[in-house]
């Protein structure tokens, strides 16, 4: 691995790299380090950090009383970069590269509750089958104006018209040129970094963006949306806009998803293993269903993890309030796409923009892998809206954490460690986001009650 690694750095002249570590909100931490530096760690294995870098919350605290978890005197973990995850990073001055990194202890053995290593610990569980998922992630966000006052409401930036959009335009080709100039630009330094997107569209909010990926590894789709998030961020900022993954950023637009698309393949013969000889459903693609619509409502802090998160699922949103499923029904919270035998799939619409893609994957695949393994039955595929049928997702991130506590199967197979530090650091900033007294409190209860 250390001579691909520094093959590849010595013929870009790389001069320095960025050791990216994801933590448990998907935020990126890590270090910089000049190239000969970093590719003498790779030698040494003395690329070191914190411990705590997965127990951190959104807000820079730390949970109480992990040492069960992470020994409370913060010992250091190893990092070993993954050579497949190199690229150049676009964007900075001195040639640099992205690399992403796995953490181990002192006796070489993973860190088990890792968001990179629980996704390869679900991969791991389908390939003792015999089988290897496939999956595509949607990926919306906003562009919106720069808001240096958190007080203040987000709106839209103004585009190339020297106008800010101020009613919905899905699809919208003319929408979509506003911002034309961000958007190659995006392209561009994808293209770079070796991100395997296709198409972006305008979604239905105001200066609302998607981008679809090309399927393929989960694991390298998880990178890759990781990375993704890192470049648009930047592009916007160059253009004097800020871009935006908060699951619902104003009040009077739409959320944003992250919808999975995922398939099942046999690795011995490389069958979609959703589809029959003759292209009907499969018992294992109905049992995969079933598996999704029993455990999902029980794990939601995985797509949903933030308390803006519940914000996005309304009625008549294009966001879900159950885990119906039906055919090219976008109002269930799975819909299954119109296609072919080979390419037969589920798409989960239930993460949102601002899940982890790493959990948000895992959990997905996990749910429908438990289903598989145990024979799970579905119930009827449903026709008509499902904003008619009662909501069955929690409405709040206090209420989704308390079924998340007691969800044994994905408990027992994500692990128990994990699933205890999740919880701590989601009470954490739950703790801390109760503890805000909002505008909206001042507005109406100031002088009224």
């Amino acid at each position: 691995m250390t001579t691909d690694i520094a093959s590849w750095i010595r013929e870009r002249a790389i001069a320095e790299v960025e050791c990216i570590v994801p933590d448990m909100n998907g935020i990126q931490r890590g270090k910089v380090l000049p190239a000969n530096k970093f590719l003498k760690s790779l030698t040494d294995k003395n690329l070191r950090i914190p411990g705590s870098v997965f127990m951190v919350t959104v807000t820079g605290d730390y949970p109480e009383d992990m040492d069960g978890i992470m020994p409370g005197y913060d010992p250091d973990l190893i990092l070993v970069p993954d050579a497949a995850t190199i690229r150049e990073a676009p964007g900075f001055t001195t040639p640099t590269a992205y690399v992403i990194a796995d953490a181990f202890d002192g006796n070489g053995k993973p860190i088990e509750i890792a968001p990179r290593q629980i996704l390869k610990r679900v991969l791991a569980l389908y390939e003792k089958r015999g089988w290897r998922p496939v999956i595509a992630p949607e990926l919306e966000f906003y562009l919106v104006s720069k808001n240096l006052d958190a007080d203040i409401p987000l709106v839209p930036p103004v585009g190339r018209s020297g106008r800010a959009e101020t009613a919905s335009q899905p699809f919208g080709l003319e929408a979509l040129g506003e911002f034309e100039d961000i958007i190659e630009q995006i392209y561009d330094w994808c293209e770079k970094s070796e991100l395997n997107i296709d198409t972006m569209i305008h979604e239905a909010g105001a200066a609302q963006l998607e981008v679809n990926f090309i399927h393929g590894d989960p694991l390298a789709l998880a990178d890759q949306a990781l990375l993704f998030k890192r470049i648009v961020r930047q592009v916007a900022l160059e253009h004097g806009v800020y871009a935006t993954f908060l699951a619902k950023p104003m009040s009077d637009q739409p959320g944003s998803a992250m919808h999975i698309h995922q398939s099942i393949i046999d690795i011995e013969t490389g069958r979609n293993v959703f589809s029959t000889q003759n292209g009907r459903d499969s018992a294992l693609f109905r049992s995969h269903i079933a598996g999704l619509v029993r455990l999902m409502p029980q794990v939601l802090p995985l797509f949903a993890p933030n308390v803006n998160s519940f914000r996005r699922m309304q009625p008549d949103t294009a966001a879900p309030i159950n885990v119906h499923w039906g055919t090219d029904n976008r109002s269930c919270g799975l819909r299954v796409p119109v296609s072919g035998y080979k390419d037969r799939r589920i798409e989960n619409r239930l993460p949102g923009a601002d899940a982890n893609p790493y959990l948000a994957i895992a959990a997905s695949l996990v749910c429908g892998y438990v289903g598989m393994v145990e024979r799970m039955q579905p119930p009827k595929a449903i026709t008509g809206s499902a904003y008619n049928r009662a909501r069955t997702l929690p409405r709040t991130l206090e209420a989704a954490l308390d079924r998340f506590s007691h969800c044994r199967p994905v408990k027992h197979l994500l692990g128990e460690d994990f699933f205890e530090l999740f919880y701590a650091i989601k009470e954490t900033e739950l703790f801390a986001y109760q503890s805000v007294i909002s505008s909206w409190e001042r507005e109406h209860l100031l002088l009224k009650v």
